[in-house]
């Protein structure tokens, strides 16, 4: 499930409320603007009709039947006697009488507007003038147009600004977020404080107090752990030594045998002792460098140390393609490290009697790949933790691949690992693939 943005709940929510207002405020405008309208029309038309009045009374006939000139109009009106005969009418009128009673003031059927007027001495002529409700509609719809119109413009400008500032807003909290989370085991400085708003400030205090104790915590547990294997290395070389002596001195039989079980167990012992004391490094944050180096070189002459190791018996096998080059501010040791404990892997945990191929692709990715059984992704995941082990019977520590992972992570490199390797049935791949060099 996708995350929800802040920015974009902020945006929706008020460009919706603001949307909302105008549209509200807009039809309380058109609300408002009818009622002045009928006002407007209403007053206009009893105006008309009281002047007209007066004009056409004199010359108003019981046969006289004259209209106005012909073209549109936009009222119309009759000059009717007490009788309700039309004595006059305008060119558009009806030559029927209005359905209109003849009384003074006004009066609305589903298509006029009317107003009656009056003679004042006898009352004995009445006009009748009509104002057609289409023609009031129309300049209400023209009106709320004209106000609904600039809406549709002002509420898209509004979003964009609700948004502008919106992203302005939270700045520091995405700042925050950024800071938050480049924190890990390499790199514990606290977040400064310029610039923070107010609000954030208790945050901030109260992630760098957690981040002030974890490194207390973590300074502790790296210390205990290099002095202890430090301190281990001296008596176990002694007693492997000791005890290789004695393998010498004693003869075939049950107590040479278990003197060749006390040799192992004191070599395993001085191996995850090695082990501890590269995580110890690893976690002090040893491959974080900003000089570049050529890291190819490194490679080659880890690879050519191996070889040379008798136990290895030319089961390494390397391969530089052509031009291929790895330059990169990273640093040769924790490097070093990294590749050590990877191809170590791939010797004790692939098949014995097949090769473990190292390859330089041109790209400056590095192929770690030995033959052996298929792993689940459950597996791959597995060794990839802290003392993680998967399906094998040779012995280690389970550290090799998380220390090489927490190495490369600080050099800005990622640790893949496949299984099967691209191109073959079996086995297993380590690939080093580094980020590209941010420029300056």
């Amino acid at each position: 499930m996708k995350e929800a943005s802040i920015t974009r709940r902020l945006t929706l929510s008020l460009a919706a409320a603001l949307a909302g207002f105008w549209l509200l405020a807009t039809t309380l405008g058109v609300m408002v603007m009818q009622d002045e309208f009928g006002e407007i029309f209403d007053s206009a038309l009893q105006e008309t009709a009281e002047r007209l009045l007066v004009l056409v009374a004199d010359n108003a006939t019981p046969d006289s039947g004259v209209v106005s000139a012909s073209g549109k109009e936009y009222l119309i009106y009759q000059l009717r006697n007490d009788r309700g005969e039309v004595l006059l009418r305008s060119h558009d009128a009806p030559t029927t009488p209005f359905d209109v009673p003849l009384k003074r003031g006004f009066w609305r059927d589903a298509s006029y507007r009317y107003y009656t007027a009056t003679t004042a001495v006898d009352g004995r002529l009445y006009l009748q003038v009509a104002d057609a409700l289409a023609n009031r509609r129309e300049a209400l719809i023209e009106g709320a147009m004209a106000l609904f119109l600039p809406v549709l413009l002002l509420v898209p400008a509004s979003i964009a600004l609700v948004w502008y500032i919106g992203r302005r807003s939270i700045a520091p909290i995405d700042t925050l977020r950024q800071e938050i989370a480049s924190k890990d085991g390499g790199n514990l400085a606290v977040i400064a404080r310029d610039g923070m708003p107010r609000e954030l400030l208790p945050i901030v205090r109260s992630v760098n107090l957690l981040l002030n104790r974890l490194k207390a915590a973590l300074d502790a547990e790296r210390e205990f752990t290099a002095n202890s294997a430090h301190e281990l290395r001296t008596p176990i070389a002694g007693a492997l030594a000791q005890t290789q002596v004695l393998i010498d001195e004693l003869p075939s039989g049950a107590k040479k045998a278990r003197a060749r079980q006390i040799e192992a167990s004191l070599a395993n012992l001085s191996h995850l002792a090695e082990k501890l004391l590269q995580l110890a490094r690893a976690e002090a944050g040893l491959g974080a460098v900003e000089t570049p180096v050529d890291l190819a070189r490194v490679l080659e002459l880890v690879v050519l140390d191996f070889q040379r190791d008798p136990r290895v018996s030319g089961r390494l096998r390397f391969q530089r393609a052509e031009g291929a080059s790895l330059r990169y501010p990273a640093s040769e040791d924790g490097f070093a490290i990294a590749l050590r404990n990877l191809i170590e892997n791939a010797l004790v945990h692939g098949a014995a009697d097949a090769p473990v191929d190292i390859r330089l692709e041109p790209d400056g990715v590095v192929r770690i790949i030995n033959d052996g059984h298929v792993l689940a992704d459950w597996e791959l995941e597995l060794i990839r933790k802290r003392f993680g082990r998967g399906r094998t019977s040779a012995s280690g520590s389970g550290l090799g691949i998380s220390i090489a992972e927490r190495l490369l992570r600080q050099m800005h490199a990622r640790l893949e690992l496949l299984s099967p390797p691209e191109g073959m049935p079996s086995g297993l791949e380590a690939r080093i693939r580094f980020d590209p060099v941010p420029p300056g």
